[in-house]
């Protein structure tokens, strides 16, 4: 065991809605401007808000989730981003105290599983001393939770300001900041949250929201109250990876497809998995490799530019032909369809290499975490065995092949324990609209790369003998 002396604090709020992935925002890209190595988190399984974590620190973000990956494991990833870092700056999901069920991942487990102080992100709109109140219940609720403090957010001018710090005051309560409203910091989004960092440049509006919150946030406290948290302590685990050659993984990743979890790529490296990224809309065929992955994001948005790299498409479908191994996580599982219905009702063609169609819907259909049960073996689990997963998507699954649907999955829901098919498995092809996350699941990374080199295997002496 080794212990590791860390500053972190975590940004939580009472609610979603509450401002708080714009005040994270603005505190990292205004801590990397004076000098400081900035590591980003994001407790959950959200994608989306960890990409304006990168581009407002400077580096790549991480997921803490104890859904996805087991709690004796965040510790350890989170000590190993940490590695050349001054302090980490954790943001939590919807309120400090929820999560999934039984407060499964919720900010108040993680902030007590790394003994970060917790600061809480107050959205003061139409609110006065309340605000003092809702304070003082969160900081109740579980003593177990280190509450610091708060940062006011949304206030509507200096009497509004006054009134809620004196409230706080008399509670004891820390202000760390006090935000005043301004639209003009308001992040753009779209039907699954905020629009994705890397579609469109966001450096001015992350800068903008930066100069705000620096004048408004009292840095010094912050940063004293970051370096207060006790040591970590964590076992070293050795790196784990296969004999001989390497394989190559194609990994989609651009405007369309974005969905991934960056320490779970890392598996996939630690077992022989060379990375090679690739864009389905833009790049004409695949890099070479010997399997390929396609992450989730959103196809529905881009489905005219989908649709006319035929090329692409004709590249996946030989791969797909040749028994490459393909898996596939929500937004590309819909690409690998025959065709995808946009919210505009037109149809437009995909790689058609499962015959199913994905139409996309005004409501959302499913979000939360589930139990995948493997139907028959595929190329991450034998049937029968488990991947823990979370589900979000717009669209909904139109089988061509109706019961004779070749289903990968057996899922329950989390929360109320429904269970319905979904997904599809057919020799080297396996996708659904689940995200997993390799961390939480070392053994289906490494057997997918064990199919990768048999794949690889199988070419070589395929060209050998010819």
């Amino acid at each position: 065991m080794a212990d590791y002396n860390i500053p972190r604090i975590v940004l939580a709020a009472p609610q979603s809605s509450s401002g708080k992935t714009t005040v994270v925002i603005g505190i990292l890209r205004a801590l990397q401007q004076k000098g400081f190595k900035v590591q980003p988190f994001k407790i959950g399984p959200d994608y989306i808000d960890p990409s304006y974590h990168c581009v407002a620190a400077g580096r790549p973000g991480h997921n803490l989730d104890t859904w996805l990956v087991p709690k004796e494991k965040i510790t350890e990833l989170f000590i190993k981003a940490t590695e050349d870092a001054d302090i980490a700056v954790i943001e939590g999901v919807m309120g400090l105290y929820d999560g999934g069920r039984n407060g499964v991942s919720s900010t108040a487990e993680l902030a007590k599983k790394l003994q970060a102080p917790v600061v809480l992100v107050i959205n003061c709109r139409s609110m006065g001393e309340s605000a003092a109140a809702l304070a003082l219940g969160f900081k109740q609720y579980d003593p177990a939770v280190n509450f610091a403090g708060v940062i006011l957010n949304c206030l509507g001018s200096p009497t509004h300001e006054q009134m809620i710090r004196e409230a706080m005051g008399t509670l004891g309560i820390r202000v760390f900041g006090a935000i005043r409203r301004d639209e003009n910091m308001k992040m753009p989004e779209r039907h699954l949250g905020l629009t994705p960092a890397g579609e469109k440049d966001t450096t001015e509006k992350i800068r903008y929201i930066a100069e705000k919150i620096d004048g408004q946030m009292d840095f010094s406290e912050l940063l004293k109250t970051a370096k207060s948290a006790p040591v970590l302590s964590s076992s070293v685990t050795q790196n784990i990876s296969l004999q001989g050659e390497k394989v190559k993984i194609a990994v989609a990743r651009d405007e369309a497809f974005s969905f991934y979890y960056a320490a779970g790529l890392d598996v996939l490296k630690k077992w022989g998995g060379q990375i090679e990224y690739f864009s389905p809309l833009h790049d004409s065929q695949l890099p070479d490799c010997d399997a390929i992955i396609l992450g989730g994001g959103f196809p529905e948005l881009f489905v005219a530019e989908l649709a006319a790299n035929t090329a692409m498409l004709h590249t996946l479908r030989a791969a797909a032909k040749a028994k490459m191994p393909i898996y596939a996580e929500c937004g590309g599982y819909m690409y690998l369809m025959e065709e995808i219905v946009d919210f505009e009702q037109k149809t437009w063609k995909m790689a058609g290499i499962i015959p199913a169609r994905a139409v996309m819907q005004r409501k959302l259909q499913t979000v939360g975490y589930v139990t995948a049960q493997a139907l028959v073996d595929n190329i991450l689990i034998a049937e029968g065995e488990s991947l823990h997963g979370h589900e979000f998507h717009f669209s909904i699954q139109e089988n061509a092949a109706g019961s004779n649907f070749p289903w990968a999955f057996n899922l329950t829901k989390n929360r109320n324990k429904e269970q319905y098919k979904s997904g599809y498995a057919n020799e080297n092809i396996l996708a659904s609209y689940l995200h997993v996350h390799f961390l939480g699941a070392p053994a289906a990374a490494r057997q997918f790369i064990e199919k990768a080199h048999k794949y690889k295997t199988g070419k070589n002496n395929a060209a050998v003998n010819s």
